[in-house]
């Protein structure tokens, strides 16, 4: 257990903010997994896409992730969308 003021102030920081990033983090996932169940579904929503890459790039501009981890995580996104939609409009 810390003993110093300054340790015990660290801790508290600390914890704030790891609940401040597990809240970006789950917001990030729940709109990319929304856009996963629309993709699955059928239905390209374009909005609910913009959504998820606008939550992607709040967390890394956050610090919650890293910012190559929001490029990689935005690209696969994208690329499963424009796929799909390309299939369905396909077949």
């Amino acid at each position: 257990m810390a003993h110093s003021l300054s340790a015990k102030k660290r801790i508290r920081q600390n914890e704030k903010r790891r609940l401040r990033n597990k809240a970006r983090k789950s917001e990030m996932k729940t709109r990319t997994r929304r856009v996963l169940k629309s993709i699955a579904q059928g239905v390209f929503d374009e909005e609910a896409l913009r959504l998820a890459i606008k939550a992607i790039d709040k967390a890394a501009q956050k610090g919650a992730i890293h910012k190559n981890q929001a490029a990689r995580r935005k690209s696969r996104l994208m690329k499963r969308f424009y796929q799909a939609m390309k299939a369905a409009s396909a077949g």
